[in-house]
C-alpha cells in the first residue's frame, strides 16, 4: 500500500505578519503587506514598493552569533521551522531523527549579505570578510541550519528552481516520504532579497510594477491594468509527516497532502509559454498522481503575479487543463497580498491552501477593480468567501521555464 503524507504543523513569515495566525487573519480580511521600501533608499529605481516584512524580530528565534553569522533569509526560515515544530507538538530525539529530513527552496540566496560583504571588500580589504560569510549566504545553509536546531539526521537538500523552488521542495519531500526515505519531513521554502541589487535586476527587466503613488494597490493579478509583480520577502515552512506516524502519536492533521506535478516549458529564461503548455502538463500530472479527476479540484491558490503574460498563460491552462469546471472552480492569487516571495512563494501559499480546507474560508484576490477579458475565470474579487473545500491545487511557476503544482487534500483515515 503507497504511503499516504499529511499536514501536521505550519510556520511563516510573511510582509502580512509573523505567524500562521496573523497572516491567515489579514488574508481574509484582504489586507495589504505591500507599501514603500524602507530597507534603503529606493528613488532611483523605477519600482520603488515591495512586500517588507515588518514585525519579525530574529532574537525571538535565534541568539545573537547565529543572528550575525546568517543572511535574514535564514532567520525567516528557522523561525518558521520553529513556529511548525511547535505547532506540530513533534518531539525529535535518539529514536526518530534519522527518520526526519529538511528539504527547502530558495531562489536566490542571500543577496542582502552578499552585497553588504562586497562593500566590506572595496572599502576595507579581504581581512575583514567574515569566516561566515559563505556558509551564511549559500541556499542549503537553510535545511541544514535547520536540522542542526532541530536535530534532523534524515535526507537534508535544498532545491534553487527559481519562483519554484519551494513548491517543488514540499512535492520532493512528500515523495520521500511515500518511497520510505523519511517519516518526516520539514519542508517549505524562503527568500529575502528586497536589496539594491535584486531590486535593479528586475526593473531593467521591466518585470515590477511602478505604481509607485499606490504601492496598496501595485500587486493586481488578472485585472485588466496589472504592470507588474511586487517583490515580497519571508517563508513558509510546513511539517509532512507519514500518516500512521502521525496517528500514532496523536496529531492534529490540517490536511493530507495527495498530488505533485512538475514540468518544463522549453520556451524562454523568463516568458511564460503563452499557451501555457508546461502549466498544463504540470497540473495534469499533480492530478493524476492524486487519483483524482479535475472536478474534483474545488479551488486553486494561483501562482497569479500580476504580471501580463504570467496570469494570461496560467488563466489559457486552467482554462485547458479543467474544461467546462474551470467556470465553477473558485481561484484566487495571496500575491495581491504578500507580493510575490519568488522562492519563498510555494510555502507560503502551501499554507494558505491548507488552511483554506480547515476552515473553509477561501482568500480574495484583493485589488481585482477591471476585469481582463482575456482573464474570464472567478478570481474570488476582494473579498473572502465562505466555502466548502476538499480539494485544493497551488500553481508556482518560475524563471527558466520551470513549473510546480501540488494537490492537497481534506484529510480522511
Amino acid at each position: 500500500m503507497q504511503r499516504r503524507v499529511v499536514v501536521t504543523g505550519l510556520g511563516m513569515v510573511t510582509p502580512l505578519g509573523t505567524g500562521v495566525k496573523k497572516n491567515w487573519e489579514a488574508v481574509c480580511a484582504g489586507k495589504n503587506g505591500i507599501g514603500p521600501i524602507t530597507k534603503f533608499d529606493a528613488s532611483p529605481f523605477a519600482s520603488q514598493i515591495a512586500g517588507e516584512v515588518k514585525d519579525f524580530r530574529s532574537e525571538d528565534f535565534m541568539d545573537r552569533q547565529q543572528i550575525r553569522r546568517f543572511d535574514v533569509f535564514i532567520h525567516y526560515a528557522v523561525a518558521s521551522a520553529r513556529m511548525a515544530m511547535e505547532d506540530s507538538r513533534l518531539k525529535i530525539d535518539s529514536y526518530n531523527q534519522h527518520r526526519v529530513g529538511c528539504l527547502t527552496g530558495t531562489g536566490l540566496g542571500g543577496l542582502a549579505m552578499l552585497e553588504h560583504y562586497k562593500e566590506v571588500l572595496m572599502e576595507k580589504g579581504p581581512g575583514r570578510i567574515s569566516p561566515f560569510f559563505i556558509p551564511g549566504i549559500i541556499n542549503n545553509m537553510v535545511p541544514g541550519q535547520i536540522a542542526i536546531e532541530m536535530g534532523a539526521r534524515g535526507p537534508n537538500l535544498s532545491i534553487g528552481t527559481a519562483c519554484a523552488a519551494s513548491c517543488h521542495a514540499i512535492g520532493e519531500a512528500f515523495r520521500f516520504i511515500r518511497e520510505g526515505l523519511a517519516d518526516i519531513m520539514i519542508s517549505g521554502g524562503s527568500e529575502a532579497v528586497v536589496t539594491p541589487l535584486a531590486l535593479g535586476g528586475f526593473c531593467s527587466m521591466k518585470a515590477l510594477s511602478t505604481r509607485n503613488h499606490e504601492p496598496e494597490k501595485a500587486s493586481r493579478p488578472f485585472d485588466l491594468h496589472r504592470d507588474g509583480f511586487v517583490m515580497g520577502e519571508g517563508a513558509g515552512i510546513l511539517i509532512l509527516e507519514e500518516m500512521t506516524h502521525a496517528l500514532d502519536r496523536e496529531a492534529d492533521i490540517y490536511a493530507e497532502l495527495v498530488g505533485y506535478g512538475l514540468s518544463s516549458d522549453a520556451y524562454h529564461v523568463s516568458a511564460p509559454d503563452p499557451e501555457g503548455e508546461g502549466a498544463i502538463s504540470c497540473m495534469k500530472m499533480a492530478i493524476d498522481s492524486a487519483g483524482l479527476e479535475p472536478t474534483d479540484v474545488d479551488y486553486i491558490n494561483a501562482h497569479g503575479t500580476s504580471t501580463k503574460l504570467n496570469d494570461l498563460s496560467e488563466n489559457k491552462a486552467i482554462k485547458a487543463v479543467f474544461g467546462d469546471h474551470a467556470y465553477k472552480l473558485a481561484i484566487s492569487s495571496t500575491k495581491s497580498m504578500t507580493g510575490h516571495l519568488l522562492g519563498g512563494t510555494g510555502g507560503v501559499e502551501s499554507i494558505y491552501s491548507v488552511l483554506t480546507i480547515k476552515y473553509g474560508i477561501i482568500p480574495p484576490t484583493i485589488n481585482y477593480e477591471t476585469p481582463d477579458p482575456d482573464c474570464d475565470l472567478d478570481y474570488v474579487p476582494n473579498e473572502a468567501r465562505k466555502a466548502d473545500v476538499e480539494v485544493v491545487m497551488t500553481n508556482s511557476f518560475g524563471f527558466g521555464g520551470t513549473n510546480g503544482s501540488l494537490v492537497f487534500k481534506a484529510f480522511e483515515p
